[in-house]
């Protein structure tokens, strides 16, 4: 019989999973991979080396903003947030449910928990963002009701000579 998942608040244990799943999830739909498929690898640090840094620097900022969805001990999925006390509005900047987990409502109670994270640390906002080649993302953040405010292009130039 499969554990009942469950969501929970972010423990340091659960950093190496969370960098897992990020690898995972992340394939195909980050700026990093996009980098790394134009131009190689660079400084000798994978695409999955700088994906993997930002769950670090998650978990570091704000370790209590981070929810995790187990399957009994065993993290499956998590949502990073933050909070700008100064300008009521937070900010998730990453969120990830392993392929074989999806469709069973956990983002959704992922994001539900961050929606109450934030309204109890005094966020009036709360704010996503995603890429255009991320169709989960743009299909799901608008419908757990965010409202398209803006569309950024990331450019990248070499600094060193290429001949």
């Amino acid at each position: 019989m499969p554990n009942e998942i469950i969501l929970r608040v972010y423990q340091p244990s659960d950093l190496d999973a969370l960098r897992r799943i990020t690898i995972i999830c992340f394939d195909g739909v980050s700026i990093d991979r996009n980098i790394e498929s134009r131009f190689g690898v660079i400084g000798g640090k994978s695409w999955e080396w700088r994906k993997a840094r930002h769950i670090d620097a998650d978990v570091t900022a704000q370790p209590d903003g981070v929810f995790v969805a187990a399957d009994g001990d065993e993290p499956v999925g998590y949502i990073t947030s933050r909070v700008d006390h100064d300008s009521k509005i937070g900010w998730i900047p990453n969120l990830g449910v392993l392929p074989e987990y999806r469709g069973q409502g956990l983002g959704k109670r992922l994001m539900e928990r961050c929606f109450e994270y934030q309204r109890e640390q005094g966020m009036e906002y709360l704010k996503i963002e995603t890429l255009a080649q991320n169709d989960i993302g743009s299909n799901f953040y608008p419908a757990a009701g965010f409202i398209e405010v803006a569309r950024q292009i990331h450019y990248l130039k070499p600094l060193r000579d290429s001949g």
